[in-house]
């Protein structure tokens, strides 16, 4: 192949099939392989029969119903509603390529062995069965003052003052609020995974709740928004907006060798007997391992049931879908374990079915029994898929050899880390952050 290719994109995952996309709108010539046959890598959805077939369960169970119509994602991610991967969807016309979304009917969290609606607005604090009536109060004041807070306007820091100056642990304390109120805002709002996030500046934690609520506005009972037939097809339609701009996909193509100048810098990469020419490369880990260093370890397990999850709040007892946290410290962990349940409104289960995802951090040298309490929560299950996956990330930043390698996925329900690496990508290797009002190459009106 005697082509030059601006950029050479290695995996079918989200985070490369997002940037491939971008930068073929951008005008870059891009050339994206994967050396599996099937695009998606770790974001791909697998039927029953794949499934069985990928942790090797020998014969199906006919109660199972037909495999065609299970969409089981190897990741389970959800999309915040006003988050950046949505956004992303919104200004690239993504959307048009068949895809389709539908809610979450809930987000729960787990305290003093019960599950709760999570509280995020001043009303639905006032509604809770979480708090007493003046933690209530103090909580929706809270509330009150995040939704008010603009950065640029130091009118609405009061009574708090800047919040890029006073961490958060400090802030929350002005409120006099109690510890399993604390637990819910920063784990089932702002959505930190451990307690670090005290002693960072509040600034950061009222962005994480803004988003939460900006997300809650948009339809009202819930965050989190899911493709419909699960989160394989979304790769597909970055791919298919890469491929309109004229970008040029090859599966089943293996990167065997990278080749460098004097200099150390990529020229091109070998691929059997072909060697492409590329200024840079984008991959994820599994590509360049000798240039990644592990992080930690994930462990996710895939359960089908046929039932909705037992213990819901009455309000939220016709759910069909639902997100539910369960903060560390309610489990003695340093991390909280995530469940995504969803149904055959979401075409991923055939009716009747439902497929829950649980996940967490790795702690110990037993990952199944950290998940124990999550699937505890399921009832009783008819088939689970356990898996560990390890956690990987560059070692350098890819600016000397022009090498851009992605983070892995972490145990996190939702794409907002994911999507702020790629943003980093993004800005890394092209040198300006993404330009938000450019973005959409179909003309339409930019968001508001």
């Amino acid at each position: 192949m005697d082509e030059e290719y601006d950029v050479v994109v290695c995996g079918t995952g989200l985070t490369e099939c997002i940037l491939s996309g971008l930068l073929s709108v951008e005008g870059k010539k891009v050339l994206h392989l994967d050396k599996n046959g099937y695009y998606g890598g770790e974001s791909a959805s697998l039927s029953l029969e794949q499934l069985f077939e990928k942790y090797q369960r020998g014969e199906i169970p006919k109660d199972l119903g037909a495999s065609r119509e299970y969409n089981v994602d190897l990741i389970p991610k959800l999309l915040m509603a006003a988050g950046k991967i949505t956004r992303i969807l919104r200004k690239t016309g993504v959307s048009k390529y068949n895809l389709e979304f539908t809610q979450l009917d809930g987000s729960f969290v787990w305290i003093k062995g019960k599950l709760h609606k999570v509280p995020c607005t001043p009303k639905e604090v006032l509604s809770s069965s979480l708090m007493g009536m003046f933690e209530k109060r103090r909580c929706g004041k809270f509330f009150s003052w995040m939704d008010d807070y603009d950065q640029e306007k130091p009118e609405t820091h009061k009574p708090n003052g800047d919040a890029t100056q006073i961490s958060a642990k400090n802030v929350l304390a002005k409120y006099s609020l109690e510890p399993q109120t604390i637990d819910f805002i920063g784990h089932a709002v702002a959505l930190y995974t451990n307690d670090d996030f005290l002693e960072q500046p509040s600034s950061e934690l009222v962005k994480k709740c803004k988003l939460y609520h900006d997300s809650l506005n948009m339809f009202g009972s819930s965050p989190y928004i899911y493709p419909v037939y699960g989160l394989g097809d979304l790769p597909q339609a970055f791919a298919r907006l890469c491929a309109v701009h004229g970008g040029t996909f090859m599966l089943n193509t293996p990167v065997d060798k990278v080749v460098n100048d004097d200099n150390g810098h990529v020229t091109g990469i070998q691929s059997g007997e072909n060697v492409i020419k590329a200024k840079m490369i984008i991959a994820d880990p599994t590509y360049f391992p000798d240039k990644c260093k592990k992080v930690g370890q994930v462990a996710r397990c895939i359960c089908l049931l046929d039932h909705m999850v037992p213990g819901l709040p009455k309000e939220s007892k016709d759910a069909a879908s639902a997100q539910i946290i369960l903060p560390q410290k309610e489990l003695k962990r340093k991390n909280d374990v995530f469940i995504v349940v969803l149904s055959y409104v979401h075409r991923v289960v055939p009716k009747g079915h439902y497929l829950a995802l649980v996940s967490t951090a790795v702690e110990t040298e037993n990952p199944e029994k950290e998940l124990e309490q999550g699937l505890a929560l399921l009832g009783p299950i008819k088939q689970k898929f356990l898996t560990v996956s390890d956690v990987f990330e560059p070692i350098e930043d890819g600016a000397k050899d022009g090498i851009y390698i992605s983070k892995s996925y972490d145990s996190l329900t939702h794409f907002e880390s994911a999507a702020d690496d790629m943003l980093d990508i993004y800005q890394r290797v092209t040198g300006n952050p993404l330009d938000w009002e450019k973005v959409n190459p179909s003309g339409d009106a930019d968001e508001q």
